[in-house]
């Protein structure tokens, strides 16, 4: 179920998908993206080999990530940028997500946040490793989004199945480990990454806490919404 969700390898469909597999998914997302995160690092690193303009290289790694991820999260993140620029209404809200189109909201943040992640690992002084470490950071926080207590803003769909299905042990066990990962960032100091990390975290924790808020809840959208933006400050704090 991660694989299959969060990239386009090809996959068999899970035979059952319950609370305990979703929660399952949502723990090994990071190891589900680590195909993207190599991908973005080879891009990068075959870039500055044919001396490729920087900012150029950057927007054809995280181009080969959204490519890589039938650009869920920038779905995610536009339709949630729209939803809570809609109104005060829940339900109006909702139904705005719900929908194919993207709004003139979602649009700029699509593009503003866009600019944030190619400008700032343009500007990176380790950009392979700043690239690996942050796209497979986002996907750490989709644990922390579906953690115990996260209550879904709808009945059906994927925010449904996946949220409050991780244990909050399992999530802030992810969290910790990721930051001790990052300590072993090539060419940083040793604190660099895991502020890296924790800056992603309250970033991502922000967004979650007023989508849920505004719409009671998460969803599949907000889920996606959460993980571009965690990568956002990620490569920021890393640049």
């Amino acid at each position: 179920m991660a694989v299959g969700t969060l990239t386009t390898v090809p996959v068999p469909a899970p035979r059952v998908i319950d609370r305990r597999v979703a929660g399952g998914a949502m723990v090994l997302a990071p190891l589900a993206a680590l195909p993207l995160a190599a991908a973005a690092g080879l891009v990068v690193a075959a870039g500055d080999a044919l001396d490729l303009p920087k900012i150029a290289i950057a927007a054809l790694a995280l181009g080969a990530v959204a490519l890589g991820s039938r650009g869920l999260h920038l779905d995610g993140l536009a339709d949630t940028a729209d939803g809570l620029g809609a109104s005060y209404d829940r339900a109006k809200a909702l139904d705005v997500m719900r929908r194919g189109d993207s709004g003139p909201t979602g649009v700029a943040t699509l593009v503003f946040v866009l600019l944030v992640q190619v400008g700032a690992l343009a500007q990176a002084a380790h950009p392979v490793a700043a690239v690996v470490a942050s796209v497979l950071v986002g996907r750490c926080t989709l644990s922390m989004s579906c953690a115990r207590g996260v209550p879904s803003a709808r009945p059906e769909g994927l925010g449904a199945t996946v949220a409050g299905s991780v244990p909050r042990t399992a999530a802030a066990a992810i969290a910790v480990a990721a930051a001790g990962l990052a300590t072993l960032i090539p060419g940083l100091p040793w604190w660099r990454g895991p502020l890296a990390v924790a800056i992603a975290y309250v970033v991502a924790a922000a967004l979650l806490a007023r989508s849920t808020k505004r719409l009671g809840g998460v969803t599949g959208d907000v889920l996606g919404a959460g993980v571009e933006v965690a990568v956002a400050a990620a490569l920021l704090t890393l640049a």
